[in-house]
């Protein structure tokens, strides 16, 4: 299978306002194709938002961006079709109900009859099949993710999955779509050390294959191979709100996480037509 080509990604002051004031603001980075780009900040930091935004899911309100040389946010529904989300609770949950295997299978059939090209139809149907079982094994093999391993191999329950192997699964099936940019939403999130260096692995084995990678993170990896991206902490925010009194400043990270929450379910429908 033919490797995709990532997407150079670019930001300028870009930001998105909520109903309390900036979500996130003043984001700026270049990255090249095939990069490894670490979204970091505290929660409630607008880190979520930033993702769908910079992934064409939300459309901000302040500066520029460009992906693949589609510019943020004219450009929504390009971005939108050349990238593709690893898990972003709230957004694109797996099924906790269904097995590894119909998880996989289901998205199979519908990358087949809604995303594959027009000239994949002039293909028989054991050609068709044979493309979808060799894109399946690459997905699999780049995330890591070995069914044999699984406490019942394939027929293992969504939801009897540990964090990391979840987090695997989220990955090859967005691999699935070949996408050139990969947004991974709290990426060391309930992980044991090892495995938070167990998943930047996988993410750097996806940005070997040439798709880029943008990966929300309370902390970035260490060994400095990745394009580290900061969103505003809520210190900056204080400064820009003005210091709070006392007793006000938990009640402000309070409504800032409510925020981003609020933000992240409005993308929904957005997320839905990628």
């Amino acid at each position: 299978m033919p490797q995709p080509r990532g997407a150079a990604v670019s930001a300028d002051d870009f930001g998105l306002d909520g109903p309390r004031g900036p979500v996130f603001e003043g984001v700026g980075f270049t990255a090249e194709a095939g990069s490894l780009i670490a979204l970091t900040g505290p929660s409630g930091s607008g880190r979520t938002c930033a993702l769908l935004a910079l992934t064409g899911r939300m459309k901000a309100g302040r500066g520029h961006a460009k992906v693949a040389g589609h510019p943020l946010p004219k450009r929504l529904a390009a971005v939108r079709r050349i990238s593709a989300l690893g898990p972003v609770p709230g957004v694109n949950d797996l099924d906790p109900a269904l097995t590894v295997t119909e998880q996989l299978r289901e998205r199979v059939l519908l990358q087949r009859r809604f995303d594959g090209p027009l000239r994949s139809l002039m293909r028989s149907r054991r050609e068709r099949a044979a493309a979808s079982r060799a894109r399946l094994e690459q997905a699999l093999e780049t995330a890591g993710l070995d069914l044999d391993a699984l406490p019942k191999g394939g027929r293992t329950a969504v939801r009897d999955l540990g964090r990391l192997e979840e987090l695997r699964l989220s990955v090859a099936l967005a691999l699935l779509g070949e996408p050139r940019l990969l947004g991974v939403d709290d990426v060391d999130l309930k992980l044991s050390e090892a495995e938070r260096e167990a998943a930047w692995e996988m993410l750097r084995a996806v940005a070997a294959t040439g798709t880029t990678v943008l990966a929300v993170c309370s902390e970035p990896p260490q060994d400095g191979d990745a394009v580290v991206v900061r969103t505003r902490t809520d210190a900056a925010r204080a400064s820009h709100d003005g210091a709070p009194g006392e007793g006000t400043k938990d009640a402000g990270e309070t409504g800032e996480a409510e925020t981003e929450k609020e933000g992240a379910a409005d993308a929904l429908a957005e997320a839905s037509r990628a």
